[in-house]
Formats: structure tokens, sequence, C-alpha cells
């Protein structure tokens, strides 16, 4: 009879983060822990529990990163069950996000603002300032449509959820 080695709590907790770290949003470039939809982990036994703060609450991307997230951490030594709850106690806002995350998005053409700074969208292309919107309805609900005036090139930029 072989006897399972199960890892520590602290061991599995690590690995659940660590794995979390490598689910990126299906619609974006982005891990869900860099985008700070992650808001808490708990384990009991081999039973892993993720709550998760959707940037919109109508994110359509919400159902694959919750199948991606089962998934994965199910498939890792010592887990027996994965839930994995939305939480709508508090709005998702961009001071989730992590600078590592930022830098991704900036890198992939997508403006994001900075922590705080409400106003002027940069162009992650060339640094200007002088855009406008062309629309507020971009290719997902996260996204707008700006232009860039100097370099003439189109943007997508990060919203932030409607107060």
């Amino acid at each position: 009879m072989v006897t399972e080695i199960r890892p520590s709590t602290t061991e599995l907790e690590r690995a659940v983060w660590d794995a979390l770290a490598t689910i990126e949003d299906p619609e974006l470039p982005i891990a869900v822990t860099d985008l700070g939809v992650i808001r808490d982990v708990s384990i009991d036994g081999g039973r892993v529990h993720v709550t998760m703060v959707p940037t919109f609450s109508a994110c359509p991307a919400i159902g694959v990163m919750r199948e991606d997230i089962r998934r994965r951490l199910g498939a890792l030594p010592g887990v027996d069950e994965v839930a994995v709850e939305l939480s709508f106690a508090e709005p998702w806002t961009m001071a989730r996000m992590s600078e590592r995350g930022r830098q991704r998005l900036n890198h992939h053409g997508l403006s994001v603002p900075s922590p705080g700074v409400e106003g002027a969208v940069k162009c992650p292309f060339c640094g200007s300032t002088n855009t406008s919107m062309e629309n507020p309805f971009g290719p997902t609900l996260c996204r707008a449509i700006y232009y860039c005036l100097d370099c003439k090139n189109p943007i997508e930029r990060f919203r932030p959820p409607a107060d």
C-alpha cells in the first residue's frame, strides 16, 4: 500500500498562487493575478477556494477564467476540490492591477491609466497625450478606442468600470 504524501498548506498555497500567475485573461495578455481579479485564496485540506472580483459584472471572459482556474488548480498535487466564487462586495478598480500587468498591457499596445491618475490618454506607441476618443465601445467591455493625433495610431484604452 502506497501512502500519498500531501503538500503542507503553505506549500499548497504557494503552488496555487504560482499556478494562478500562469492563467491569463482570455481577452488580454495579462495573468489574472496581475489583473488583480483574485481577491482571496483559502485552503482547507485538499479544498481550494478562490474568490474573484470581476472587472465588469457582465464580463464574458469570467466564465473562461473560472474554468481555467478550476482546471489548473485541480491538477495540482494535493488538490481534491476547487471552488471559484465571484464577489461583488467591492468593485474591481485599476488600482488592483500590478505594475507588471500595466507594463505588459502597454507593451501590447493598450493604454492603461496610472493608479489614481485621471485625464489625458497616453499613446502607448509614441507617448503623446494628444489623443481623442473614437468610440467608447472597444472590442471588449473593458476597452474603448482612441486615436493618437500625433503618430496616427488607433489605441485601445483599458477603461475603468463605470461609477
